[in-house]
């Protein structure tokens, strides 16, 4: 017999028939952040969840959201920043409610709205919406806010950082004063304690891990290379990396010429990014999970919103825009306790954001020497972000860490 409460969702004020819908989903032992949110959510509270990508954050709010609604008799409102995370968040829903009469409906963008206003019609138990595509139907009057009882921000500071603050505040202004809200995000950025100070009830802060932490099992390396070399650097991993690997490029111009050219190799390669139709990007991330893909070339759209659990290799192309988001791509591996590892080029000038990373994660990036690269046609990629003509002297090889906090990374070893 397992003696220890931390293994079990049993203990955690969750109803019966939920416990054996964990059950038969074979969900066995709750993740840190889990074990923390659910007894403070299913007791009503206001409560903000930090964990870092990977962790179990929609079942975490997922399971407090049904056994409230069922009790209170009202509506759910769940607000996501992307159509991935959306309908991935509505997959979850499906599972674990279903079976318990949860009724659930998707509002996104790019797709037809009259289906979602006859569903809105029906009165589903949980709406889940992007904020755009929620303003949309709040101006038509073909939805109403004030029958929620329970709110979701999940995600909250990748919707900030996509520009949504005036949607999240026009939602807020519609829901009804007396609710529930709880709010799911991997860092907390002042606008985000902003929000919760005018529109939360006294949250409670759950936390798992720092703000800007990343993964334990997730090994991070580091190359510099000029920007022509990137390609061949690519390919010489996918030779050497026989898994899933997913890849970020900063613009949806470079991710589709990339998806080209690694397809032209005979790789099998999606890509998704904001030019792609929605139906486009589903069969994408279909394709992905199914293994009918083995690399997938993204834009920061995929940062969130993509839950495959045995992606072998992030590959960082380009460094992302914003700090943050570094986090949240490398997230997309080592998760479910999986071990994972994730790869980043900087050109030699990016020495700048390679340590604003560093300092981001509190952890310094080692850097491995060039192997040698295949031959690849020339093919120019776009401008880096921060390059210059001015030649810079990035020629560090240590990988000791800059903080002397401990942080093991035994036993996750070489490429294969």
């Amino acid at each position: 017999m397992n003696n220890n409460p931390h293994d079990t969702f049993y203990g955690l004020g969750i109803a019966p028939a939920l416990l054996k819908r964990l059950d038969a989903e074979n969900f066995v032992k709750p993740t840190p952040i889990q074990y923390k949110a659910i007894p403070v959510a299913v007791r009503g509270e206001d409560m903000i969840g930090i964990a870092q990508t990977g962790t179990g954050k929609t079942l975490a709010f997922v399971i407090p959201l049904i056994q409230r609604l069922a009790q209170m008799k009202k509506q759910g409102l769940i607000v996501c920043p992307t159509r991935e995370l959306a309908i991935q968040v509505n997959e979850t829903l499906h599972l674990i409610g279903s079976k318990v009469g949860m009724k659930s409906l998707v509002i996104i963008g790019g797709t037809n709205i009259q289906p979602q206003i006859r569903g809105l019609k029906a009165k589903p138990n949980v709406i889940v919406a992007t904020p755009g595509r929620l303003i949309d139907h709040l101006e038509k009057k073909t939805v109403k806010l004030d029958n929620i009882g329970v709110l979701v921000l999940d995600e909250a500071d990748r919707m900030l950082d996509m520009g949504f603050e005036p949607q999240i505040r026009k939602i807020m202004v519609g829901l009804p004063a007396k609710r529930q809200t709880m709010l799911f995000s991997a860092t907390m950025p002042p606008k985000i304690s902003q929000i919760a100070r005018k529109y939360m009830a006294n949250p409670l802060r759950i936390e798992v891990a720092r703000s800007g932490a990343t993964a334990e099992q997730v090994d991070q390396e580091l190359f510099i290379v000029h920007r022509q070399q990137k390609m061949p650097l690519l390919i010489k991993l996918l030779e050497e990396y026989q898994g899933t690997v997913l890849v970020f490029s900063r613009t949806k111009h470079g991710a589709k010429k990339m998806a080209k050219k690694i397809s032209a190799l005979g790789c099998p390669t999606a890509e998704l990014h904001s030019n792609r139709s929605l139906n486009q990007r589903k069969a994408a991330l279909e394709g992905f999970k199914s293994g009918k893909f083995r690399v997938m070339i993204a834009t920061d759209i995929a940062a969130r919103g993509i839950d495959v659990t045995e992606i072998e290799l992030v590959v960082n192309f380009d460094l992302p825009d914003n700090t943050e988001d570094y986090v949240h791509r490398i997230g997309r591996t080592g998760r479910a306790s999986h071990s994972g590892k994730a790869i980043s080029f900087a050109c030699p000038e990016q020495s700048r954001d390679v340590k604003a990373i560093e300092k981001f994660i509190d952890f310094r990036l080692p850097v491995l020497p060039l192997p040698k690269l295949p031959k690849v046609d020339p093919e120019p990629h776009e401008a880096t972000r921060g390059s210059s003509s001015k030649k810079s002297s990035y020629k560090r090889t240590s990988s000791r860490r800059t903080s002397s906090k401990p942080r093991s990374r035994s036993g996750r070893g070489r490429r294969k």
